[in-house]
């Protein structure tokens, strides 16, 4: 059972690798973005501790199959629950509202001929090379070559004065490349344009060209420029126009230089990288688009900040190049015969709308393109960074040099699909890291590599889980990663894809929605006038429905975390809602602390795993109504994490304090619990039982000074947990 064999330490350890560098650990998390994705690693551990007998440790690393047991998932999101149990043989049910999880759930989880893939992957290439290669090409400033690959283009915002009507641009800062990765600083002058580089970054040599002097501040800043031509203040953005953009800066990479240059490629654009661009609006503007949508950009929690930067239809959010680009992509998508195959490549089209965008940043430091979702919102700046649509490989071996093109994302498609056919778990031994190919286990819906083909069943169903149809009593376990109350805005987001998606394939009758967005998506949304109530009642109708599928004491696990206790509430009411009982509230990493939307915020990268069941035992000494008692259980918690290198934060420490608190405040409601109560009237019941328990400031200040008094005791218990002397039945 997890409750008794799940090791907390190994996990943990596990986990937080995995979430470094987490393509590496789960190449099938590539086929598609989605949002928060949890490890891997946790949920297989989750599926064996409940029904392998062996230690965990002694299992993980071995071949599984468990054929007949049951696993659904009521909000799959990126799947990650399902895979897991799916590549060890179990029968999988898995729900969504959202059309994009469903569709990135089928696309990960359905067998596609990988030679078929390739070869028509590389003719789209092929032939996008043949229509607009040239648009992606620069001349070389070192050896005057024309056939140098353009890898980034930079972009300014700029905005017409006011006074004046002259074009301001809205630089914040006019250091293009730091020198980490480059050998020196690279500057964009902003008195005539020139790009120059100098060693010091604060004190800068004077520009080479018009000899102003450099500066790393630019001169919008709180939402206010000067206007250089009459010296009119003008705030920004000016919301009732479209952001228009100017190509300042080109990072590019040549063949011919490579051995002898140091560093990267940057230069001024030229004229021909002007006529270029403006060759690719010419065309874009003479063909009639069959696939550019067309639609509004909707109101949102979002969506707000597009609207208030002048942005009213998401074509706007490309530039010509890339409208052309896509365009082109979709003609030759929709003439692939196999299904399969179109259908793969029309989901790596949406996945790589996320580099083709005019919202992309680009990383002064890592040198590279941030995607639009890398802080899981819409971030607009100033300074925009054009991907090259074909991707850069190096000629040699065809690795790719940059990101956001076509080569990286089909290269990163067929490792995942790859991986789907021979999955691997990474071990750490003694400092030395090898691969463990895991045999017999395999990602799918049917397997070819043998004969007759193996088939596993998948049930995938794009709807509201509370209206599951699922016979009561058949479940062996319900294994989720449910939305963390406001954290992310599933459906504004995946708008962005799901728009082109479905022009893309019309026949896909979970795309007939304009837009992905439901008024049941479990959020809050402000926007949508959905807050906690909407959010608890939601989640409550979806693990009442999930419970009655349960066999009788088979576990609900799920993972959660939030900055905020009151997030917590939806959750206790849920679980008892359910008629289950939470059994144990389990610390796991689950995000990585240098992710761009955690770093610096204090936010937690722990997730609490909740296990909940209708029947069971849970030890005596995880009952307790003392805060000092639960604070001992809080750092035990911490110091086991310790032991699997895990250096818990005070964010981490708080979340942690919370989920024990939460399990806690359910097993003292349970007995006298009604549902029938308002929503209002539970979410208060529960308040007042964690202020009863010592509240959470008080347990958390304990939790730390037991942390800081005795950083390396961990209590050994007086029982085991099978022992019927130390253990409470319920």
């Amino acid at each position: 059972m997890i409750e008794r064999d799940f090791d907390i330490s190994f996990v943990a350890n596990l986990a937080l690798r995995e979430k470094q560098i987490q393509q590496n650990y789960r190449p099938i998390i590539a086929v598609h973005k989605w949002f928060a994705r949890r490890p891997g690693t946790l949920f297989r551990s989750l599926i064996l501790s409940e029904f392998v007998n062996a230690p965990l440790q002694q299992a993980y690393f071995k071949g599984h199959h468990l054929g007949k047991i049951r696993v659904a998932d009521p909000f799959m999101g990126g799947g990650t629950p399902l895979l897991e149990a799916n590549r060890m043989g179990c029968e999988v049910f898995g729900y969504d509202i959202n059309p994009m999880s469903y569709w990135i759930v089928r696309q990960e989880i359905e067998h596609l001929d990988l030679d078929l893939y390739r070869q028509a992957a590389s003719a789209l290439r092929v032939e996008l090379e043949r229509e607009i290669g040239y648009l992606y090409r620069t001349t070389c400033t070192k050896c005057s070559s024309e056939t140098a690959n353009v890898k980034y283009w930079l972009w300014i915002k700029t905005q017409r004065c006011q006074a004046c009507r002259k074009d301001i641009d809205l630089f914040p800062g006019f250091l293009i490349a730091g020198n980490i990765r480059h050998p020196k600083n690279v500057f964009v002058c902003g008195g005539c344009g020139e790009i120059v580089e100098s060693n010091a970054r604060e004190t800068p040599v004077p520009c080479a060209n018009c000899k102003a002097d450099l500066s790393v501040e630019g001169p919008a800043k709180r939402g206010r420029i000067t206007c250089p031509h009459c010296r009119m203040i003008n705030k920004f953005p000016a919301s009732n126009e479209v952001p228009r953009h100017r190509l300042f800066a080109i990072e590019y990479y040549c063949p011919k230089c490579r051995d002898t240059h140091e560093g990267r490629f940057f230069k001024r654009p030229d004229s021909r990288d002007i006529s270029k661009y403006k060759e690719a609006e010419r065309r874009l503007k003479e063909m009639c688009p069959r696939f550019i949508p067309d639609e509004k950009i909707p109101p949102g929690d979002e969506t707000e900040r597009l609207h208030r930067w002048g942005y009213t239809y998401y074509k706007e959010m490309f530039n010509s190049r890339q409208l052309l680009s896509l365009e082109l992509s979709c003609r030759i998508i929709e003439k692939q015969s196999n299904e399969r195959v179109r259908n793969a490549l029309a989901t790596n089209l949406s996945d790589l709308l996320r580099y083709q965008n005019m919202l992309c940043r680009y990383d002064s430091m890592a040198l590279k393109s941030l995607d639009i979702f890398s802080v899981h919102g819409f971030p607009v700046g100033r300074i925009q960074c054009e991907s090259n649509f074909l991707g850069v490989t190096n000629g040699r071996d065809s690795a790719n040099i940059g990101s956001g093109g076509w080569s990286n994302i089909i290269d990163k498609f067929i490792k995942a699909k790859a991986y789907c056919n021979h999955p691997y778990e990474i071990r750490h031994d003694s400092g030395r890291k090898s691969q463990i190919p895991i045999q017999n286990e395999w990602i799918g819906d049917q397997r070819h590599s043998i004969s007759p083909p193996e088939k596993r069943k998948v049930v995938l169903h794009c709807g509201n889980a509370m209206e599951a149809e699922l016979p009561d009593q058949n479940l062996d376990a319900v294994l989720t990663d449910p939305p963390y109350y406001g954290n992310v805005q599933y459906a504004e987001l995946m708008d962005f894809c799901y728009v082109w998606l479905r022009r893309l394939l019309p026949n896909e009758r979970e795309f007939a929605k304009p837009s992905t967005r439901d008024s049941f998506e479990l959020t809050r949304n402000a926007s949508m006038g959905r807050g906690m109530e909407h959010f608890a009642e939601g989640l409550a109708g979806v693990f009442h429905k999930m419970a009655c599928a349960l066999k009788n004491g088979a576990p609900l696990a799920f993972t959660y975390h939030h900055n905020d206790i009151e997030a917590y509430y939806p959750v206790a009411m849920a679980i008892l809602d359910s008629g289950l009982v939470c059994s144990a509230s389990l610390p796991c990493p689950a995000e990585m602390g240098g992710s761009i939307h955690i770093n610096g915020t204090g936010s937690s990268i722990i997730d609490t795993v909740f296990v909940c069941r209708s029947t069971g035992t849970v030890p005596k000494r995880w009952i307790s109504r003392s805060a000092q008692d639960i604070a001992t259980m809080v750092a035990d918690d911490c110091r086991m994490l310790q032991a699997g290198s895990v250096k818990p934060s005070q964010g981490d420490i708080r979340c942690i304090t919370y989920g024990h608190l939460v399990r806690l405040a359910i097993w003292y409601l349970k007995k006298g619990w009604d549902r029938r109560l308002s929503t209002n009237n539970k979410l208060g019941l529960i308040a007042a039982e964690i202020t009863k328990l010592g509240g959470a400031h008080v347990v958390h200040r304990q939790a730390q000074d037991r942390l800081v008094l005795q950083p390396n005791l961990v209590r050994e218990s007086k029982s085991s947990y099978g022992d019927r002397s130390g253990a409470i039945r319920f």
